[in-house]
């Protein structure tokens, strides 16, 4: 649906997501995201030990508790993993009132957004220098401190104008009439 367009126009038109591993001592752990296209904003993440339905499930309900959608307005994009096109997720969807969309089978750039924020994580939090996770727990612990702690609330982005995530929504809602707030 999305043709490679991840331009929204406000907040919760245009959902993003994916999964990726990361290593630790006691072997993988699956992280799986959804961001919102308008701000760039993690609107909902989990993590697990197997990349499952679940888990993406999981994701996608934080997400939708954290935020006030209408049914009809909003597109969830991702890839054509078996966990998103999975009977239950797409039933999730539709429930919720979500418009699904994927890429085609194999090419990042069909889901380019979601991918830019894996790249983001492992630059900034993963792969600096010293950094490795003896547990799960411990991964777990330092994507609570860089999602809700650092990249939502006060990590600029140029696109945003100099803004974090949560800067740019919180100035969208401050422009708009009492009655849409």
């Amino acid at each position: 649906m999305l043709e490679r367009d991840f331009t929204a126009s406000a907040p919760n038109r245009v959902w993003v997501a994916d999964l990726t591993r990361i290593v630790t001592g006691e072997g993988v752990l699956w992280l799986a995201s959804v961001r919102d296209a308008f701000s760039n904003r993690v609107v909902g993440w989990a993590t697990d030990p197997r990349a499952t339905t679940a888990l993406v499930l999981t994701a996608l309900n934080h997400a939708l508790r954290s935020r006030a959608l209408r049914p009809g307005q909003l597109i969830f994009h991702s890839d054509k993993g078996a966990q998103y096109t999975a009977l239950r997720f797409t039933q999730r969807l539709v429930d919720a009132g979500v418009a699904p969309s994927t890429g085609s089978t194999g090419d990042s750039y069909d889901n380019a957004l979601a991918e830019n924020l894996w790249s983001t994580i492992k630059i900034e939090l993963l792969h600096w220098p010293g950094t490795t996770f003896a547990t799960r727990r411990e991964a777990e612990h330092a994507l609570i401190r860089y999602l809700d702690g650092w990249y939502n609330p006060r990590r600029i982005q140029a696109r945003l104008g100099g803004l974090s995530p949560d800067e740019y929504e919180d100035n969208y809602r401050h422009a708009q009439p009492d009655a849409d707030r």
